[in-house]
């Protein structure tokens, strides 16, 4: 079975961009981001810049829970979330208006100071028509996409994880073979645009430490646009150990010119679950919690950063009860939490 990246946005991504400019969500540069007019028992703040620049958003899911939560007294509860909502997460850009999504996450980041991670996945016939299944219709409509969400970048500094799952479905043999040469080309016509912003950052997904060998990707990956990416990602939406993370993308690297890469930790506290059917192990599975926050600060050189690319609390897709990929599930998000503190 597939990982299913349950990468759907919700529908007010844009708008929120928006709305949190306008609002004036930050006061400066690695001071305290409150906002002003915020309850401070509740408000959401930045983290430290030294050790993690990224931006957290003050309006997530996680953080309205923790808002709705502490409204009606369940202040242990409100607790639980905001070790989720305290922490920059990435912001996955819409179908629709990718400019627009862009622009407000990056100015909004800018506005604190921090830097902007923004997860690119509208690849056309993405997730081989599973549960995150979509993308654009086709490769002028994914051009013009990427056009859209470069413009809505320009020079702040961004974070882009690039298409989860892309590479990993052509060689896995999900994708059909007869998307290959189309794939290929958009995903380095997409490095090549995003390289072209002065700040950004573009890290290729390269799969997890769980689904094969370094040595069945590394081509594909050259082909792919690593050359001219910053590096690869793994473990995006995915439960392995950060250690078993750094020893697969340190056996990739060396395969694809000493690229760094970065790790997707949120959900991978406890590792892969491991029992149930073969779904189980990656759809909202069960007994998982939060992996190491956010940062900078890595156990190797080539690790560049520990991210949550995947948002803790939001639905694998519609397994195990779950709601839609992407969703916000509440009670999956208090689970994630609370496993955290044993």
């Amino acid at each position: 079975m597939y990982d299913s990246r349950g990468a759907r946005p919700p529908v007010w991504t844009w708008a929120l961009g928006a709305a949190l400019l306008l609002a004036g969500c930050s006061s400066g540069h690695g001071g305290d981001d409150r906002p002003a007019t915020a309850d401070p028992g509740v408000a959401i703040t930045q983290q430290p810049e030294g050790a993690d620049p990224f931006w957290v958003n003050p309006d997530s899911s996680a953080a309205r829970q923790v808002k709705a939560y502490a409204k009606v007294g369940k202040d242990t509860d409100a607790g639980q979330i905001r070790k989720i909502a305290e922490q920059p997460t990435g912001e996955w850009i819409g179908p629709e208006n990718p400019e627009q999504e862009a622009r407000g996450f990056t100015e909004a980041a800018q506005k604190s100071g921090r830097t902007a991670l923004l997860v690119l996945y509208n690849i056309p016939h993405r997730d081989c028509g599973q549960y995150s299944q979509g993308g654009a219709a086709d490769g002028d409509a994914y051009r013009a996409w990427i056009d859209g969400v470069a413009r809505g970048i320009q020079d702040r500094s961004t974070t882009v994880v690039l298409e989860p799952d892309a590479v990993l479905h052509l060689v896995d043999g999900c994708t059909q073979a007869r998307f290959a040469e189309e794939r290929y080309d958009l995903l380095r016509g997409a490095v090549t645009k995003l390289k072209t912003l002065r700040n950004t950052k573009v890290y290729l997904d390269a799969g997890n430490a769980g689904w094969g060998h370094p040595d069945q990707i590394y081509r594909p990956l050259r082909q792919a646009g690593i050359t001219e990416a910053d590096g690869f990602a793994v473990n995006v939406s995915n439960f392995y150990s950060t250690e078993a993370s750094i020893t697969y993308g340190k056996q990739l690297s060396a395969k694809v010119g000493g690229k760094h890469f970065v790790i997707d930790t949120s959900r991978n506290g406890n590792g892969p679950y491991t029992g149930g059917d073969p779904e189980e192990r990656w759809c909202n599975p069960p007994g998982r919690t939060l992996g190491e926050t956010p940062t900078t600060r890595t156990a190797d050189p080539l690790a560049d950063a520990y991210l949550w690319v995947k948002r803790p609390g939001e639905s694998d897709g519609t397994c195990k009860g779950g709601p839609q990929a992407g969703q916000w599930w509440a009670a999956y998000a208090l689970k994630l939490a609370q496993g955290s503190d044993t």
